[in-house]
């Protein structure tokens, strides 16, 4: 997909479907951050949370909040979401999803 394909909500936040897996796209300052599209402690939709002042997404059920670059939960509930490298490239936006199943089998 291409940046400008990305439906983006008002939130810098959107949802996509990228090698059959949905995940959440966050867009903050001149950066794009893949990550899980739902939060691991209750599972609220990041795509309707927030984007606070440091660049970390909220969660909209308890307002955990995580670092889009690395995965931290950096409001100390000791969480981690899971997350992608991004590479804008001319072709489009590419995700590294992982390729390998469990135990790295297939």
């Amino acid at each position: 997909m291409h940046p400008g394909e990305i439906a983006f909500k008002e939130n810098n936040l959107a949802e996509v479907d990228a090698g059959g897996k949905t995940i959440c796209i966050g867009r903050s300052g001149s950066g794009l951050f893949a990550f899980a599209h739902k939060c691991p402690h209750a599972s609220g939709f990041f795509v309707n949370g927030f984007i606070d002042a440091l660049g970390n997404v909220v969660c909209p059920v308890h307002r955990y909040k995580f670092c889009m670059k690395n995965g931290r939960n950096v409001s100390g509930e000791g969480y981690y979401l899971k997350h992608w490298p991004v590479e804008v490239r001319e072709d489009g936006v590419w995700v590294g999803l992982d390729v390998e199943k469990l135990f790295g089998l297939f």
